[in-house]
């Protein structure tokens, strides 16, 4: 929408993992420079962590375009799988045969090493690249391992790269993984952007993009950086919602109002929880004494308004319609806390017609899986959480200070019916936002064929569904062609439809924007308020 109105080339803030982007502060240069030590060494493992949004994925392709001809990648872009799929995926990534139906782990190996033993033969260099590795299950991690001991007299025939969230670093720091952990020849971790880069990481995403004049004056960038704290992808958000603002403004460039309301409106989809819970820990004194204050004053108020009436009383008896009961959350009894998340997590897999069995920590989201389901694993605001308009467990908080589990199964206005372990509570949804302490569980249906969020550019099958959805929301004919692209026409149509739906309308189909899809075409899955019509 704003490209040519500010005379861009492109669009600079897309969070697109585009190299021709990267800004190569000196964080970025040491990332890729141990990147590519990594691969030139002798085999191994290379490692590179970051939170969410600090460009491991960008980097790593920045990375696949400085590699020679002589070097061979397979991918792995969902490791949720197992053992047999994965060594599959490495199979079918460097078109290695297999027949059909292979289930055995060691006619997969045999496979790999051959082509491996081959690839060297002829000069060539191989490597295996696996995002989201803290995914990774032991088992996972444990095949991968064993992948390294593919070698010959002189060197490791598979060089392997893991990339993944700040826990991988934990993880791999277990006694059990010692040694995995001692294999890993070159480890980085990517942080957030200082104060003094975001000037220059804003405008050189702008030079690239064709700006030709500035269009953030400096003294919006300390704004940027307190927004954002220095997190690139939340830079690049704000900053596309601020020049979206400032096109429809009719704005030269952005000021601190438009600013300001941009990142707003961002953080409401992008979901800065932590940067608001200490405000909520500040604020959590007052809310209690208000709490007090109000439940008196609501209790005089219901003596005064439902006194029966005196016997000969001259006007007619009026009967008024029982309000609904409003519940607390003030105190919970200690049985009932040590239960609820496991019965909170029943509640939640029942309404998608599941049954759930409690095995061990982190097994929620590995049963959803294994019936078609993902779970929503980034962090959001509870406005935004609410507007996806799904049943949800949250983690919330007592007056005693004492956590507990609780599954919103349906809003109806302000209140919401809550689940706290078998007892039905109507709660004024203001006071489970304020006792919210940020965590979740959000089960939600992607589409097939859907590893991650979705790109322009990307093909196949979940690009089929994408087209198919959206012609039935407009109106239109879908496209023919199992191989169909997410090109222009298509991007354009998403973000149409992000716009109409409040989200913001960047072109990148997540979680956020299917469930939105879903509800709009189909609407079969549990939601918190009935669809309309």
């Amino acid at each position: 929408m704003y490209r040519e109105y500010f005379g861009l080339e492109e669009l600079p803030f897309s969070i697109a993992p585009d190299p021709h982007y990267l800004y190569m502060s000196h964080m970025y240069k040491e990332a890729l420079a141990h990147l590519m030590y990594g691969v030139s060494s002798e085999g191994g493992f290379v490692l590179l962590t970051g939170e969410v949004g600090t460009g491991k994925t960008t980097v790593c392709r920045c990375l696949l375009e400085q590699l020679p001809e002589d070097v061979d990648v397979a991918f792995v872009l969902n490791p949720k799988i197992t053992v047999e799929e994965l060594l599959a995926t490495i199979c079918d990534e460097l078109s290695i045969y297999y027949p059909e139906g292979t289930s055995s782990i060691k006619e997969f190996v045999d496979r790999i090493n051959g082509y491996l033993l081959d690839a060297y033969a002829k000069g060539r260099k191989t490597i295996l690249i696996i995002e989201e590795a803290q995914n990774l299950t032991d088992d996972l991690l444990e095949q991968v391992r064993l992948l390294t001991n593919l070698e010959t007299n002189q060197c490791k025939l598979l060089q392997i790269i893991m990339i993944g969230q700040p826990e991988l670093r934990e993880r791999l720091a277990r006694p059990e993984l010692r040694q995995l952990c001692q294999r890993i020849t070159a480890r980085y971790h990517l942080g957030p952007l200082s104060k003094k880069e975001i000037g220059s990481y804003v405008g050189h995403r702008l030079k690239v993009a064709g700006a030709k004049r500035k269009l953030f004056p400096g003294s919006v960038m300390g704004r940027i950086y307190r927004f954002s704290r220095g997190i690139p992808r939340l830079i690049n958000v704000i900053c596309d919602r601020a020049l979206l603002g400032a096109y429809v403004e009719g704005k030269d460039s952005v000021d601190k109002s438009t600013l300001i309301k941009a990142a707003h409106e961002v953080l409401g989809e992008a979901g800065s929880v932590r940067s608001l819970f200490f405000a909520r820990w500040f604020s959590a004194g007052l809310a209690l004494i208000l709490i007090g204050t109000l439940v008196a004053l609501a209790y005089n108020y219901r003596q005064r308004l439902f006194v029966p009436e005196k016997s000969g009383d001259s006007l007619a008896a009026v009967k008024t319609p029982e309000p609904v009961k409003i519940d607390t959350l003030q105190e919970l009894d200690e049985k009932l806390i040590i239960q609820s998340e496991k019965l909170a997590l029943q509640t939640l897999f029942k309404q998608w017609g599941i049954d759930y069995e409690e095995t061990r920590k982190g097994s929620a989201c590995r049963q959803a899986a294994a019936h078609g389901l993902q779970c929503m694993g980034k962090l959001v605001s509870f406005d935004s959480l609410i507007k996806l308009n799904r049943p949800v467990v949250l983690k919330l908080l007592d007056d005693r200070g004492q956590e507990f589990h609780a599954i919103l199964v349906a809003l109806e206005e302000n209140i919401g019916t809550l689940k706290v372990g078998n007892e039905i509570r109507k709660v004024d949804i203001k006071e489970v936002e304020r006792r919210w302490l940020g965590d979740y569980t959000l089960l939600w249906r992607p589409p097939p064929k859907y590893y991650g969020d979705i790109y322009p550019g990307y093909k196949g099958l979940v690009v089929k569904w994408l087209d198919e959805k959206l012609s039935i929301i407009m109106g239109s004919e879908p496209r023919s062609g199992k191989n169909l692209v997410y090109d222009k026409l298509l991007l354009e149509q998403v973000k149409s439809f992000q716009f109409d739906r409040g989200l913001s309308p960047d072109g990148v189909v997540g979680p956020q924007t299917i469930i939105n899809i879903n509800d709009s075409v189909d609407g079969g899955d549990p939601m918190l308020k009935p669809k309309k019509g």
